[in-house]
């Protein structure tokens, strides 16, 4: 019975397209292109030095001995110091998570009291229940209003237009007034609180994070010993249409006589750096929007008291952009310390082991329980390329840098990619 022609035809194709690919297996194989990434951004990528064992900054550290950090000492150790937390009473709970931890890894051994900001009174609940979650002094303050209030040089009709266009570009809380109140007062009017005018240092604390690692030291004593301004834990990229004027706005500051503001060991190259996101500097208009997540900061309010950074805030807050864009305390504080703080003063609490969701702060220490060390983020892989670290140690360097380390590609891919 003959075959019918089709049949035949389909045949044929399928002989042909089966010698052609063994034709090609056995050809020699060509070059196999990878993703369109830059030669130079790949250079850019390091291996986390997370990843290297992690002890502890160096002497002089102060540690528990006896009662010298008890409850109550009045000649105890401590110093003008507070652990400080911004917090509304509908997130007590959040509260008590981070509460807990900070007291599980380090507080219940040095009893800094705890200050409690808000801008309405604190209720009966939310005192008892954080008292009962360390055995610190804790204050309860409530934020002047003049202070947190909407300045009368800002136009609102300006305010909520700039804030649909904020909106177009997908940013986050453009029209929530209350965040640009917040970010306004935590970048240069909380430190101003009439009962904070004895307090030097403060931890930052915000609700819902997480701490993993013990610390044995006095972490304020330390930033007093080691003349350090600044402390952080996560580096961020920011989003550039958050602060387009935001650096303009500085450079105009430093031109208008102000100059000499500036330290003679400043980090201005990483607050301008263009490799690594190309486009963050031109849409930024010249900022690399790196900084240091300052949702965790322990820092030295003097700093912020100095006739540098209070002229620069001045500036920037009749400019405006607190409210006409959605400046943020992080790259306020960041570019304030980066161009009016030696650089050598701002330390990588890499011991501290943090988390404020998505990003992590993970050493690899046996005093560490709960994250991986190294792991930059639990979200998405594309978000470790927000990483700004990189950055940080090649213009500032790392202070933790092993003797005769050399940096390694990581393994998984963090390019940054503007």
């Amino acid at each position: 019975m003959a075959i019918p022609k089709p049949i035949r035809l389909l045949a044929a194709a399928c002989m042909a397209l089966f010698f052609f690919l063994v034709i090609q297996i056995v050809r020699s194989p060509g070059k196999v292109k990878g993703p369109n990434l830059d030669v130079g951004k790949l250079a850019d990528m390091f291996r986390d030095p997370n990843l290297d064992e992690t002890g502890e900054p160096p002497e002089p550290l102060h540690r528990v001995q006896g009662e010298n950090y008890a409850p109550g000492n009045q000649n105890s150790d401590r110093i003008n110091a507070t652990l400080l937390s911004l917090v509304r009473n509908k997130e007590l709970e959040q509260l008590i998570q981070s509460m807990q931890d900070l007291e599980r890894t380090w507080n219940h051994k040095f009893n800094y009291p705890w200050t409690f900001l808000n801008d309405e009174p604190f209720t009966p609940e939310f005192k008892k229940a954080t008292k009962a979650n360390t055995n610190a002094e804790c204050r309860y303050l409530e934020i002047p209003k003049e202070h947190w209030e909407v300045p009368s040089w800002i136009n609102e009709d300006l305010m909520h237009e700039s804030a649909n266009i904020l909106e177009e570009h997908d940013v986050q809380y453009a029209h929530m007034k209350s965040y640009h109140q917040m970010c306004r007062w935590n970048s240069g009017l909380f430190y101003k609180h009439p009962e904070l005018q004895d307090i030097q240092y403060y931890w930052r604390v915000e609700p819902n994070v997480h701490f993993f690692c013990d610390v044995d030291y006095d972490v304020f004593r330390y930033m007093q010993d080691h003349n350090k301004t600044y402390g952080f834990t996560v580096s961020l990229y920011d989003s550039p249409w958050t602060v387009q004027t935001l650096w303009p706005e500085t450079m105009k500051f430093l031109a208008s006589g102000n100059s000499h503001l500036l330290a003679q060991n400043n980090a201005m190259n990483w607050l301008t750096d263009k490799e690594r996101r190309p486009n963050h500097n031109h849409d930024a208009n010249g900022y690399s929007t790196c900084h240091f997540w300052s949702n965790f900061e322990i820092a030295d309010m003097n700093f912020w008291r100095s006739p540098a950074y209070e002229a620069y805030f001045e500036h920037l807050d009749r400019a405006g952009g607190f409210f006409y864009e959605r400046w943020g305390d992080a790259p306020v504080h960041s570019i304030g310390v980066g161009l009016f703080a030696d650089k050598n003063s701002i330390h990588w609490f890499k011991d501290i082991g943090y988390q404020h969701i998505p990003f992590l702060n993970c050493p690899n220490s046996p005093k560490c329980q709960g994250c991986v060390a190294g792991r930059f983020t639990d979200g998405e892989a594309w978000l470790n390329k927000e990483d700004c670290r990189p950055n940080w140690f090649k213009y500032a360097g790392n202070e933790w840098a092993l003797p005769d380390s050399v940096s390694e590609p990581v393994e998984a891919m963090t390019s940054a990619q503007g």
